[in-house]
């Protein structure tokens, strides 16, 4: 592992014991050669994002991914950023991707929080806090993790294009490739805005970016938006399934509803719009429901809290962490 704010080894073990046995749930125990992530969007800047940050905190991980929609308050890109520093330390890797709050700069700008909270992982290419991949560790990578923006609306009022054989979805589409020819084992996605969803919002990321993520078989991909966690099973383009519409379920796109999944075999999403604000319902009559293996609402076992990950050469493993005075938990496995 590279240095510079990766803790791999004793210290990211033992916080990881200590937060299982406080959570009274098994977890795997990673070996000498993992990555330790966590992730959530929708923080806001009040106690319920507090709370969350201090899970993240006793969760020890090598870095966060932020999906997104930050301070919901005009001005406040500084008092934000002092917010998350006062919780993880100021080299704290707190990665950003932009929510639709702080892309059109309705509630800050996403180029001023990308200033107080600069990217420190070493090797990201592309543009920080709008599109970009990193690989981790750099040294010897076990996972691309790769960083977009469909759906959401910017300064001039237009949204980027992730439309098919548009620059972005070639882009992306590298991204994922390269990935593979590089053979790193685990490819990840990560955007604000989802496409299939239990609450109130249709496909604000486009078929055309999310068909793309699920004929290449992505392992996982993490959204936010919706103030709910709406886990998936692993979904799949090709063969009876051509192209996943939404708005109904084709049985033939579900590729694995067991657990543990398979690699290889398809791709799980994961919505985790719970890092502090919460709120949103989930209608378990939806629809897309068919899809959907887990979830949290505001009216279904509400919870604020992360996504807790740790891959390893051999597995992905994840988990809900609720915070503080919250019971709703998940977890989740994909093998190779």
């Amino acid at each position: 592992m590279s240095t510079g704010g990766w803790r791999i080894g004793t210290a990211v073990l033992l916080g990881a014991l200590g937060m299982s046995l406080s959570a009274c749930q098994e977890r795997p125990v990673p070996d000498a050669g993992s990555v330790h992530f966590t992730a959530a969007g929708d923080l806001g800047m009040g106690s319920g994002a507090r709370q969350v940050l201090d899970v993240v905190a006793r969760l020890k991980p090598d870095f966060n991914v932020a999906l997104g929609d930050f301070s919901y308050k005009a001005g406040a890109e500084k008092e934000f950023c002092r917010m998350v520093t006062s919780k993880l330390g100021s080299d704290f890797p707190f990665q950003l991707i932009t929510g639709n709050h702080e892309s059109d700069g309705h509630d800050g700008l996403i180029g001023n929080f990308a200033q107080c909270l600069p990217s420190r992982l070493p090797g990201l290419q592309g543009e920080y806090g709008v599109q970009w991949y990193v690989d981790v560790p750099q040294d010897r990578p076990l996972a691309r993790i790769i960083l977009i923006s469909p759906g959401l609306e910017f300064q001039d009022g237009k949204e980027l294009d992730y439309s098919r054989g548009s620059d972005r979805w070639t882009w992306t589409e590298d991204a994922i490739d390269g990935a593979r020819g590089a053979g790193i084992r685990w490819t990840l996605v990560a955007m604000h805005a989802p496409c299939f969803s239990l609450g109130k919002y249709g496909c604000v990321a486009g078929q055309d970016i999310t068909n793309l993520l699920l004929s290449k078989k992505v392992d996982l991909v993490l959204t936010a938006h919706e103030h709910v966690y709406q886990r998936s099973h692993q979904l799949a383009v090709g063969g009876d399934c051509g192209w996943i519409t939404p708005g109904r379920v084709e049985e033939a796109c579900i590729s694995d509803d067991g657990s543990p999944a398979t690699q290889g075999k398809g791709t799980v999403f994961a919505g985790v719009g719970t890092g502090g604000l919460g709120g949103h319902k989930v209608r378990a009559d939806d629809p897309e429901a068919g899809y959907f293996a887990a979830w949290s609402g505001a009216n279904t076992d509400p919870a604020l809290g992360t996504l807790d990950v740790t891959i390893t050469d051999a597995r992905l493993d994840a988990r809900f962490v609720p915070a503080a005075g919250y019971s709703f938990t998940d977890q989740f496995s994909i093998v190779r």
